[in-house]
């Protein structure tokens, strides 16, 4: 791992090569500043500022050496400045620093924990104020006081001053963790160890790393325009959802891993099979449509349904036109597979076209096309077929199951004298595809691995996609399911076999690059793209480390008349949360003695993968969330 001084002292971060405005804050004799300033390029901007005010200093031979030293190299330095003001004691125009050091903080004398805390919470909350925004803060602290896993040996969290906690409360994450070296500044001397001319023991030192996250905003469900035949339409996204609708991540222009993973393996398989690639439909399906083809234990996915609205105004835009607040669904479908006959609900003159009115559902799997696609006149027996978009269920909240995903289809038809020689050859080929996939980013000489297998399912005919992955970390030491290979004869045709292979290229990315997380394949933030090289497959190094978490309970006593729906409950905590509950657990039923009234226990924990979450912010939703469990799902909270 690089180190931070090293990267200042060469005035080369690792993104930019542009000149670096330093800004050095609690320095004490100030021989930080006098020895960084030795190795920096004469364009590297300093500014030291120290708590003491000068006349402090007078008798310290040390101090005022470096001082000296400082004002030779027309270093600006500042007395009396307080690092948690630091928009008081800076003017207006000399911010926007792209980096912010601090060595060793701490509140002087015995301040316990909870005084240093508060010190690094109001500090990164100043820094906000002064730091440019892809700028970063350095904070230096002594073995064990961050409270991270990257601290050996780990404090117990109440007792550490919790940094990346209060790194949050600012709207920082920690984005990289190294050894504080003093060998990267000679002549550093800290001093100050309890208000003292006293060294800290630095010895297992860390310095943190920290960046500004994306807000946490107000976020209100987008809203789409659609256009079915010969007429406009607008729906608003499922909250649960947010953010997941309309993201392109498969198109040409996409730089994202998941399009990268796709063509990877299309292009291999395009080595043994004649390819057709087919265009993506609009991801919508009416009730009562194609029959969703899974394995006989998933029989039907549960759906998100949407109300799509008449657009009266269509009028008024042009084809393609997005207003402010809407954004176009692009629809871009050959004729066998756009929606028909959509269910206009409570309307008995749909005919009439009098009703504004129609109910669709979000697709679960691709596989509701596989009848539009096997009878479409172009479909070519002995070609693969293969059909790629988004998906999206309804479904708990566990580590490897998401609300939206994608997926890739292979379609592959042949006579049926010919079934067992095609099969044999598709199964072969695409588990030597996926194992490539899953190993190029092992190291050389690794003793990890992965491996794929096809699970046979009980009705003797299907498969599961099984893969274990030993270099993904501990919580894959199960088998993951990726897909599902369908054999049987699902789709009737005179003469003819068809082989259905599904697969969830988020977790096949999540997998072969590495990444422990599904949410941060959604996320905005600039930086997850800009960790992958075009076209390559590299272990993904996160930008946000040890995201803090926070446990919440929540108890209510439950309709007697109605079955309580556990999957609405994850998917209305998913949705007020902004995806951040990671975990829900059932802790408790209790039945009351007297009225036999029966009430849930359920432990929800808040952490984020990319943003800075503050205790607060998760109490809020929690509270929030608590009012849409009896508004939604008709509970009453105790």
């Amino acid at each position: 791992m690089k180190c931070a001084h090293r990267r200042a002292l060469a005035g080369k971060p690792e993104e930019t090569m542009h000149p670096r405005r330093l800004l050095l804050v609690g320095e004490g004799n100030f021989s930080f500043a006098a020895s960084l300033i030795d190795g920096l390029d004469p364009s590297v901007s300093v500014t030291a500022t120290g708590f003491q005010h000068r006349a402090a200093l007078e008798g310290d031979p040390v101090a005022l050496e470096n001082l000296q030293r400082l004002r030779e190299r027309g270093v600006e330095v500042r007395f009396g400045v307080d690092c948690t003001q630091l928009s008081h004691a800076l003017p207006a125009d000399d911010r926007d620093f792209d980096r912010i050091y601090f060595n060793f903080p701490h509140c002087g004398r015995k301040a316990g924990v909870a005084k240093n805390r508060e010190l690094l919470a109001k500090f990164f909350q100043s820094c906000a104020d002064v730091l440019a925004k892809a700028g970063e803060v350095h904070v230096a602290l002594c073995r064990g006081q961050g409270g991270t896993p990257a601290d050996k040996p780990q404090r117990e969290w109440h007792n550490s001053w919790q940094v990346v906690a209060m790194a949050a409360l600012g709207g920082f994450i920690l984005s990289d963790v190294c050894p504080f070296s003093c060998e990267a500044v000679p002549g550093y001397k800290c001093t100050g160890y309890r208000s003292q001319d006293r060294p800290f023991h630095i010895e297992g030192a860390l310095t943190y790393i920290f960046t500004q996250s994306l807000p946490f905003e107000s976020c209100q469900p987008r809203t789409f325009r659609v256009r079915l035949e010969d007429r406009w339409f607008y729906f608003a996204e499922p909250e649960a959802l947010l953010g997941k609708l309309n993201r392109r991540f498969l198109e040409a222009s996409s730089c994202h891993p998941i399009r990268t993973i796709n063509e990877k393996l299309i292009a291999e398989l395009g080595k043994t099979f004649p390819l057709k690639r087919l265009k993506c439909p609009l991801p919508l399906m009416p009730r009562g449509g194609p029959t969703v083809l899974l394995p006989e234990t998933c029989d039907l996915l549960p759906t998100f349904w949407i109300r799509l609205h008449e657009d009266n105004s269509c009028s008024e835009f042009q084809n393609g036109e997005i207003t402010q607040e809407m954004e176009e669904i692009p629809v871009s479908v050959s004729e066998c597979t756009l929606p028909e006959s959509p269910v206009r609900d409570g309307c008995k003159g749909a005919q009439e076209g009098i009703c504004d009115q129609i109910k669709l559902g979000l697709r679960p799997s691709l596989l509701v096309h596989v009848e539009a696609v096997i009878h479409s006149p172009d479909f070519l027996p002995g070609s693969l077929h293969v059909l790629s978009g988004p998906v999206f269920q309804k479904c708990h909240i566990l580590p490897f199951t998401m609300p939206a995903f994608h997926e890739t289809l292979l379609i592959l038809g042949f006579d049926n004298n010919m079934k067992e020689s095609c099969l044999l050859s598709l199964l072969g080929h695409l588990k030597d595809a996926l194992g490539d996939l899953l190993t190029q980013t092992l190291q050389e000489g690794s003793s990890l691995g992965t491996s794929v297998e096809f699970v046979l399912q009980p009705n003797g005919k299907d498969y599961i996609i099984h893969v274990k992955s030993l270099n993904f970390g501990p919580d894959c030491a199960e088998n993951l399911i990726i897909g599902s290979i369908l054999t049987s004869k699902i789709v009737k045709q005179k003469h003819q076999c068809f082989v259905f292979v599904s697969i969830n290229l988020d977790l096949l990315v999540m997998l072969a690059y590495g990444i422990s997380d599904w949410r941060i394949l959604w996320t905005f933030d600039n930086r997850f793209l800009k960790r992958f090289a075009p076209g390559k497959i590299e272990h993904f190094k996160s930008y946000s480390l040890y995201p803090p978490c926070y446990v919440h309970d929540v108890s209510f006593w439950v309709d007697e008349k109605k079955a309580f729906d556990e999957l609405e409950f994850h998917t209305v905590a998913r949705a007020v949360s902004q995806d951040t509950v990671v975990s829900v657990q059932y802790r408790d039923r209790f039945q009351h003695p007297e009225t036999r009234q029966v009430s849930l226990c359920y432990r929800l924990t808040y952490q984020t993968c990319d943003k800075a979450l503050t205790p607060q912010l998760a109490a809020a939703m929690q509270s929030q969330f608590r009012k849409e469990i009896q508004r939604q799902l008709h509970v009453s909270p105790r």
